[in-house]
């Protein structure tokens, strides 16, 4: 059982599964989402090359501030642009 945390202010814990991994990224679009945190950018950029490098499609996107969840827009069009998503911040 995995607990996921949500940051957004919830009274009570929420227990959700796992969502399942896909065994291999071959013919996936990968996004990576950019929090906006200082020099999260730095370690995204590294991990975008190591994608591109294997031949993985990657799409950016960045949100206009940590401080707030993403825009309801900004997580419908990942939803629909890409197959899985890694989200990266840094301080």
């Amino acid at each position: 059982m995995t607990l996921l945390v949500d940051p957004t202010g919830e009274t009570e814990s929420i227990v959700r599964p796992r969502p399942i991994r896909p065994p291999s990224l071959d013919g996936l679009t990968v996004g990576i989402l950019d929090i906006s945190k200082a020099r999260g950018n730095v370690f995204l950029d590294r991990l975008e090359q190591r994608f591109s490098d294997a031949g993985v499609a990657v799409k950016r996107y960045r949100k206009p501030t940590f401080a707030r969840p993403a825009p309801v827009e900004l997580t419908q069009q990942i939803s629909t642009e890409v197959d899985v998503v890694v989200e990266g911040l840094a301080d």
